[in-house]
C-alpha cells in the first residue's frame, strides 16, 4: 500500500514487493540470466523455464507456444534461459538437449525434460504440477536424503 507524504497525499511510488507483484501483467515471460536467477526462483512460488538457443528449430517451434501459453497463467513465472549466452546455468543443470523444460515449485525441482510439448500437453503438466501437494515432496525428499546417508 502507498505510504502517505509528509502531506498527507499518497504516494504514487510502489514498494519492491508490489513491483515483484505487478510485473507479470506487463510481460508473459522473462529473460533469465545468471544475475537474476537466484532472485525470481527465490522470490516466486512456481517458476516453469524454457532452455532453449538460437539455432534450435525445435526451440523456435516451441517458442510460441511457451510464450502463449505463458498467457493464460498470470501467477506462474514464466522464464527462458539462452543456453548460448548463460552456459553457466545450463552446465550447472546439465542441459545436454534443447529445448529442455523445467519446473520449479517452492525452490524445487518437480520436472525437467527435454523436447517441445504441444500446448494442449503443456496445459495438463500445469494442472499436475499446481496439483502437486508440495509438503508431501518435501517429506519424500527428507526420506529419501536420510536412506542416502
Amino acid at each position: 500500500m502507498p505510504s502517505p507524504s509528509p502531506s498527507g497525499d499518497v504516494s504514487p511510488t510502489l514498494s519492491c514487493k508490489a513491483l515483484q507483484a505487478d510485473w507479470r501483467r506487463f510481460v508473459a515471460t522473462v529473460e533469465l540470466t545468471k544475475e537474476n536467477f537466484e532472485d525470481v526462483i527465490t522470490n516466486n512460488d512456481f517458476v516453469i523455464i524454457d532452455f532453449w538457443a538460437d539455432w534450435c528449430g525445435p526451440c523456435k517451434n516451441f517458442a510460441p507456444i511457451f510464450e502463449e501459453v505463458s498467457e493464460k497463467h498470470p501467477d506462474i513465472v514464466f522464464g527462458k534461459i539462452n543456453t548460448e549466452k548463460e552456459q553457466e546455468l545450463a552446465a550447472h543443470f546439465q542441459i545436454r538437449s534443447i529445448p529442455t523444460l523445467m519446473i520449479f515449485r517452492d525452490r524445487i525441482i518437480i520436472f525437467a525434460q527435454p523436447g517441445m510439448l504441444p500446448a494442449n500437453a503443456f496445459e495438463e503438466l500445469i494442472g499436475k504440477a499446481k496439483e502437486l501437494d508440495m509438503d508431501q515432496v518435501r517429506k519424500d525428499i527428507e526420506a529419501q536424503q536420510q536412506q542416502q546417508g
